[in-house]
């Protein structure tokens, strides 16, 4: 339905030289009345036609047809009829004057939406932590959750980034005797090596320049409760030793003080480096990788468990749903397309997908998932390295996103400290 003759002449004549079925009207009343009798696959609606607009005809179509994709194109939008478009449930919004071939396009995406859709995905009954996953190799992680968790030994937790290391930390602190006491997880990597010591044990005032008071380290505000030493494989070689001791000791010396202090604390560390080959580069301590390896986990990345994929994407889809208080839907074609991504970035990437998913588009499915993954991933030529590909990729996001850290930080799926030390490795 358009108000411009021409234009809707134009738009149907090229429609049906596509092999599509058209059926044209002029006004609003007659498109309420059409769609109140019969549903349609696909509607195209000018917003402004006369004493109603095309924000109406969107809602006698989703009444008729909830799955109907109506496309809906204006010459004078405004932020409140894209807003309403958009609440409305329109399939895409279109400003003129526009080339036909965007028009072609739009239909031809809201068609094949609707052939491979299918149904809704099935909702299940989904657990409250975000720690999910029913492979064998996660099974096999929760019972040995189960049993250490009770005890205070020391864990490292191995993985990738991005495949949770820090949920299964502090699975093992909710279910510990020490769970109602704090939790403090401290990323060792992003903490400069000079500061590192002060950090933990804390520092004396005078004991280097700015420290003017007292301050109290993690180990002492920690007391009682557990902490998690994150990506503990970056610690310097001289700073290894202190840390054994206090490990052996659990006594705490404050930097400038002459005295220690006894705390009671739970040390859990975790690693996406091979400590084992660190070990044997001369690069860590043997003895206090034994020290810490009383008990290892190893979380498998998501591409090994694509099973839980389904899972996952329910979980993210309800939980931003709720936070951003949407509706979208997850459908059968998106949960085929989300298992078929191979996820450098594993959990946390899927996360970041689903959650922008949640915040742009009407629903998750095959099209809207692969335009995600699209506007997420450099489609440059590959590079030589791993290393390079990393780095070409960290310039485009940054370049795309006007050089916003937090931003660029979310599209690659990974913490903003992370890209800072990437940024700073790469002199940028």
């Amino acid at each position: 339905m358009e108000d411009d003759p021409a234009l809707q002449l134009t738009i149907q004549t090229a429609l049906e030289q596509k092999g599509y079925t058209v059926a044209a009207v002029f006004t609003t009343g007659e498109a309420i009345e059409r769609l109140a009798n019969e549903a349609f696959p696909v509607v195209i609606s000018d917003i402004y036609i006369d004493e109603r607009t095309g924000l109406d005809v969107l809602d006698a179509a989703k009444r008729k047809d909830p799955h109907c994709a109506v496309i809906l194109m204006t010459g004078r939008g405004t932020v409140e009829t894209v807003m309403a478009a958009t609440r409305g449930g329109a399939f895409d919004y279109i400003a003129k004057p526009f080339e036909l071939d965007v028009m072609l396009h739009a239909v031809a995406r809201a068609e094949a939406v609707r052939g491979e859709d299918g149904p809704e995905a099935e909702d299940e009954e989904l657990p409250e932590t975000e720690m999910i996953g029913s492979v064998p190799g996660m099974v096999e992680i929760y019972k040995t959750v189960s049993r250490v968790a009770p005890t205070d030994a020391t864990v490292v937790i191995e993985g990738e980034t991005g495949t949770g290391k820090e949920l299964v930390a502090r699975m093992i602190h909710r279910f510990s005797g020490r769970g109602n006491q704090p939790f403090v997880p401290v990323d060792c990597a992003s903490i400069a090596p000079s500061l590192l010591e002060s950090e933990l044990f804390g520092a004396m005032r005078g004991a280097f320049t700015g420290a003017d008071r007292d301050r109290a380290g993690v180990f002492e505000a920690a007391n009682r409760g557990t902490v998690f030493l994150d990506e503990i494989g970056d610690i310097e070689f001289n700073f290894q030793l202190k840390l054994l001791r206090f490990l052996q000791e659990r006594e705490i010396r404050p930097v400038g003080s002459a005295k220690s202090k006894e705390v009671d604390v739970r040390v859990l560390a975790a690693t996406n480096r091979d400590l084992q080959r660190l070990v044997d580069d001369g690069k860590f301590r043997e003895d206090l990788w034994f020290r810490l390896n009383v008990v290892r986990i190893v979380i498998p990345p998501l591409r090994e468990r694509r099973a839980d994929i389904p899972l996952l994407a329910r979980f993210f889809v309800n939980k931003y749903n709720s936070r951003y208080n949407r509706d979208v839907k997850l459908m059968d074609s998106g949960v085929r397309s989300l298992q078929d991504n191979t996820w450098p970035g594993n959990v946390r990437q899927l996360q970041h997908v689903i959650e922008r998913l949640v915040i742009l588009a009407n629903r998750v499915d095959a099209s809207t998932v692969q335009e995600a993954l699209a506007a997420m991933e450099s489609r440059e030529k590959p590079v030589d390295t791993l290393a390079e590909a990393e780095e070409d990729q960290i310039r485009r996001v940054l370049a795309a996103t006007g050089g916003n850290k937090s931003k660029a930080a979310q599209i690659l799926g990974i913490e903003r400290k992370t890209l800072y030390r990437k940024l700073e490795r790469m002199k940028l």
